[in-house]
């Protein structure tokens, strides 16, 4: 059986996992553990617990369990003392505290959910995010030393629309820390390895963050897919091309690890994103076009805080699942057709 290994966060690996586990493949989600916004947030300061968010969305995502269930996993109360809340996320946080750590109530919620396929936290470690600007030129009414050059978290930085204007000085994790080894071990035996969609420098970025996973991506004998979003964020990515995905950010300091990933291959229909076809002859990987876009409307619960920043233009899972597929088995049977004329 192939194994395929995702990379990302949030509702850009719901949708990915939605499509892909219909296929008979092994699937294992690496995750980002830099969330801190709504409900996750609540939970990381006031319990002490690992943000589990972007943990359930995976689960729910892979999970065989009745339509049901996967809908109280998702369900987000209203009322009362837990408005905003999400019941997934306390059950998730409540099986890491009777288990004394989050790999062992993971792994409860695993089979409690009958996830096919496995989700792994990128490192298991109490980390947070931090972004550092350029201060650039001072906005009119702001402070010279203002406190929106220096954004502490996925949220800040999130609905921080200046970035792209500013740049950025310094991207960062806090404490440094190292990938889970299970990790590790997924990324080198994995024949596909797929990064995104998902935000760039909230869900993507931050697992490149930690120490050993661009190594072992870039070790890996893997296909390497990076999926473009179908759309560029407000103030992040608005410049941004297809072939400026090619480099990841290139500012990270020290290792800068995601510039050695190379994408080999990519996926996105955007046309408001404007390719550099003059760039063709530099490319060391391939660029495929092809509609992906879902043209069901999400739907967001009325006590969901984040619901105004978050997407609304998403990939169609099964489209996008398809067309990896055939990425996957074409590279396993590229010598089989000589040449079409």
């Amino acid at each position: 059986m192939k194994k395929i290994v995702t990379i990302g966060g949030g509702t850009g690996s719901f949708v990915l996992l939605s499509g892909l586990k219909n296929y008979p493949v092994h699937l294992s989600a690496i995750v980002s553990m830099a969330d801190d916004g709504g409900s996750t947030g609540v939970l990381r300061d006031e319990l002490g617990v690992l943000p589990p968010g972007d943990i359930r969305q995976c689960l729910v995502a892979l999970s065989d369990s009745s339509e049901k269930m996967r809908e109280l996993m998702n369900y987000r109360f209203e009322r009362g003392t837990l408005k905003g809340h999400n019941f997934g996320n306390l059950l998730l946080s409540a099986l890491e505290k009777i288990n004394k750590g989050f790999l062992k109530g993971l792994e409860e919620a695993s089979q409690i959910l009958n996830v096919k396929g496995e989700v792994i936290p990128v490192t298991d470690s109490d980390v947070n995010l931090y972004m550092e600007l350029k201060n650039g030129k001072v906005l009119k009414g702001e402070p010279r030393n203002s406190t929106k050059l220096s954004l502490r978290g996925e949220h800040q930085i999130n609905v921080n629309f200046e970035i792209e204007k500013r740049g950025i000085k310094k991207f960062y994790l806090n404490p440094k820390v190292k990938a889970n080894k299970k990790v590790i071990q997924r990324i080198r035996e994995a024949d596909m390895v797929i990064i995104g969609p998902g935000n760039l420098y909230c869900s993507i970025l931050p697992n490149f963050l930690v120490a050993g996973i661009s190594e072992a991506v870039h070790e890996s004998k893997a296909t390497v897919v990076f999926n473009c979003n179908l759309v560029n964020k407000k103030g992040h990515t608005e410049k941004f091309t297809l072939d400026d995905r090619e480099f990841l950010i290139p500012f990270i300091r020290e290792a800068s690890p995601v510039t050695s990933i190379g994408m080999r291959y990519g996926a996105s229909p955007v046309t408001s994103i404007r390719m550099r076809y003059g760039a063709r002859a530099k490319r060391n990987y391939k660029i495929i076009l092809t509609p992906l876009l879902n043209t069901e409307a999400p739907k967001f619960s009325k006590a969901d805080a984040l619901a105004e920043h978050r997407a609304f233009i998403r990939h169609d899972p099964d489209k996008l699942a398809k067309v990896l597929m055939f990425l996957l088995e074409l590279e396993e049977n590229k010598n089989l057709i000589k040449a079409i004329i």
